[in-house]
């Protein structure tokens, strides 16, 4: 009997040897490839086409709700997916069924390697049972053309969203803030741990000051505070802040989340703008992020504060008492897209209680 070809598709090489050496332990199956993301897979899945391809969701470039879709669009064939996103009733999970997928495996935030061990006999069978699967009726309802979602209205600066994975582990916390903001973000940035959520900042400021005032953050801070450049990685323990003179935007690869920093017109009369900022992560992010609104004059980031309520972010406030002008926060609170509105002080706490309540922090 022919032994069951099997693809592994995994960003972890943890995951992908200990996949591959389960596997392999049962005679009726085969591992022809391994590869970090599905952009790398569908290469050389092309020269051998699986039986089963074993697919984590949260990974570069691809993320592997998009892949799913991808595969049982055009050449459908049975996928498990296993990953720490797939707990029963997420909402990854319901995509990944409603994309097509014949089971799912949930992984452990913690303890991987001693669960993918033990649980080797859930796995095994997992693929043999996948093997098995007719996926006729389902090749042919997901034949049709793929279509994306409507987007969010925004400005020049902003480009189209991804039909991407609504959720994942990686997440963000985006502050904005003008006239009195240097002081408050001292306060808010000084008050965190290392290990906290990656944060991105648009502080007005001129051209050339914020190198030096992201210099000055840094040495008083845990986390590490920087100015923004091109195509950095959002990541836990480090804070970016928007370069003087120029736009910062959230985009997104796969499952991670990157800053571009761009040239362009004056938005809300600045730039850098909160509203470009804040439209770009309600766009690629949603519900994976945090919107923090504090002090300054005039009312940049309350139209973005409020797309980003919409999309499902967590938005705050920082209140009239603790603010040295109360116009952004005020505007934002107006518009309707503030959950809540605390005092400065309270802010750093917020962040923390955030991060553990929706697992932005792991191990914290």
């Amino acid at each position: 009997m022919a032994r069951i070809k099997v693809f592994v598709i995994d960003d972890s090489a943890l995951v992908r040897k200990v996949f591959q050496a389960m596997l392999e332990q049962d005679g009726s199956i085969e591992v022809i490839g391994v590869a970090s993301d599905p952009i790398f897979a569908m290469g050389k899945m092309v020269e051998q086409w699986p039986d089963v391809v074993l697919l984590d969701v949260e990974m570069p470039r691809m993320d592997g709700i998009t892949f799913l879709r991808k595969i049982m669009a055009e050449r459908p064939t049975p996928v498990v997916i296993c990953s720490t996103l797939t707990e029963a009733g997420a909402q990854t999970t319901m995509q990944a069924l409603a994309a097509g997928a014949v089971s799912i495996i949930a992984k452990p935030k913690l303890g991987l390697k001693s669960f993918l061990e033990d649980g080797s006999g859930d796995v095994v069978q997992a693929v043999k049972a996948a093997a098995r699967a007719n996926l006729r009726n389902l090749a042919t309802s997901q034949k049709a053309p793929l279509t994306v979602a409507p987007k969010l209205n925004a400005d020049a600066m902003l480009p189209q969203a991804s039909a991407a994975m609504k959720q994942t582990t990686e997440h963000i916390i985006a502050i904005g803030t003008s006239t009195g903001g240097t002081q408050a973000l001292e306060t808010v940035l000084t008050a965190l741990p290392r290990m906290c959520p990656g944060i991105v900042i648009v502080q007005h400021m001129p051209e050339k000051f914020t190198a030096s005032f992201a210099e000055r953050l840094n040495q008083l801070c845990a986390i590490e505070v920087r100015e923004a450049r091109n195509n950095d990685r959002i990541v836990p323990g480090l804070a970016l802040i928007a370069p003087g003179g120029r736009h910062l935007l959230v985009k997104r690869s796969g499952a991670q989340y990157y800053t571009e920093v761009k040239d362009g017109p004056l938005v809300s009369r600045h730039r850098p703008s909160v509203d470009v900022l804040f439209r770009s992560i309600a766009r690629e992010a949603g519900a994976n992020a945090v919107g923090i609104i504090m002090t300054g004059m005039g009312d940049d980031g309350a139209q973005g504060l409020w797309e980003m309520s919409q999309a499902g972010a967590h938005t705050i406030a920082q209140d009239e008492a603790s603010c040295v002008v109360f116009g952004m926060p005020k505007e934002a609170i107006r518009r309707g897209g503030i959950n809540e509105v605390i005092g400065l002080q309270q802010i750093p706490a917020r962040i923390i209680e955030l991060g553990r309540r929706t697992s932005l922090i792991g191990g914290f």
